[in-house]
């Protein structure tokens, strides 16, 4: 190989990739039309190939060390580049897509609280009307320790906190991961767990209440409720999205449908996990501790529901128009 007459029809290669990723180095990728982006990767690749014939015909450490530092240069912006346009993509999705998602999808969200809340309603009633029924929601053992003991069954949790908070977040990740999943029965499940799981928080709040349990019992839910429930809403409304995709398309082909309604049905998830983890961290390690007055734990309770309630709420900010002479009368 004639190094030099290789050299001279290789360099402008190499002082191009130069050029542009000095403009992306100074701006970012997004500073580079596209045209010149597919340029950058292809110049990249060429260099990548130089760098591996100039080692093997030994043309000489400066240029081989010149080569490999472009084209390092060229794998950090091509490659970690887009790693930080994927992370810079989830921290805004988390700061405004998601608020977006809940608002768009609240219709849902609210059946599913609905459904819930007709399980607990239904529950306090019968549960009142007819002392038997606490049975066949409730564990015996569970109102044997209420009913005869008047204690709380919470206090289990301490000294195992790592171990009951893990499983409290594998259990509620279920839930809510059969719920979302439900969908796809046209919605059946995903109704029947929002009705049993109302059901279930009814009959237990009411076998509290009618034990005088009623005060550390929501001063020990309130804490991760604040989070948990919202979450298993959420989980609940996202089943929904699934079923409305299935009975009622509407204009949309069945297949369209499931794409629209499946990919807002996935974005509720990225609010699901997060918010149980914290739940479940929260229910293993705070709710049950005796050391944190009552008082309190209502108050970071409702204080993180009002937290979640504002970012929900979130508006992402109007780009302000431009409008021309033309349209100022000027």
């Amino acid at each position: 190989m004639n190094i030099q007459r290789w050299i001279a029809r290789r360099e402008p290669n190499w002082k191009r990739l130069d050029a542009l990723l000095k403009q992306v180095e100074k701006k970012g990728l997004k500073s580079l039309p596209a045209g010149e982006i597919k340029e950058l990767a292809s110049l990249y690749r060429s260099v990548s190939a130089d760098l591996a014939r100039a080692r093997t015909n030994q043309v000489g450490n400066t240029l081989v060390q010149d080569l490999q530092i472009l084209a390092s240069r060229g794998y950090n912006q091509i490659y970690q580049g887009s790693r930080r346009q994927e992370w810079q993509a989830m921290v805004e999705f988390y700061r405004w897509g998601l608020p977006e998602v809940v608002q768009q999808t609240f219709g849902y969200i609210a059946v599913a609280t609905a459904l819930f809340l007709l399980g607990a309603i239904t529950a306090w009633w019968y549960a009142w009307q007819d002392p038997m029924f606490l049975s066949l929601l409730v564990p015996e053992s569970l109102i044997h320790k209420v009913r005869d003991e008047h204690e709380l069954w919470m206090g289990s949790i301490v000294g195992i906190e790592p171990l009951a908070s893990s499983n409290i977040m594998i259990n509620n990740l279920s839930v809510s991961f059969g719920a979302v999943a439900g969908g796809i029965t046209a919605g059946a499940y995903t109704t029947f767990l929002m009705v049993f799981n109302g059901l279930s928080i009814g009959a237990v709040a009411t076998l509290v209440g009618q034990n005088n349990l009623a005060y550390p019992f929501w001063a020990f839910v309130f804490p991760h409720g604040s989070l948990e429930l919202p979450a298993i809403f959420f989980a609940g409304g996202a089943g929904l999205l699934i079923a409305r995709a299935i009975l009622f398309p509407g204009k949309y082909r069945r297949a369209d449908a499931l794409k629209l309604y499946g990919t807002q049905a996935s974005q509720l998830v990225f609010a699901i996990v997060p918010m149980l983890i914290i739940a479940g961290t929260i229910e293993g390690f705070f709710s049950p501790s005796p050391l944190v007055p009552s008082g309190f734990k209502y108050i970071v309770g409702i204080g993180l529901f009002a937290l979640l309630v504002i970012y929900c709420s979130r508006k992402r900010p109007a780009i302000p128009r431009i409008y021309s002479s033309s349209h100022n009368g000027s």
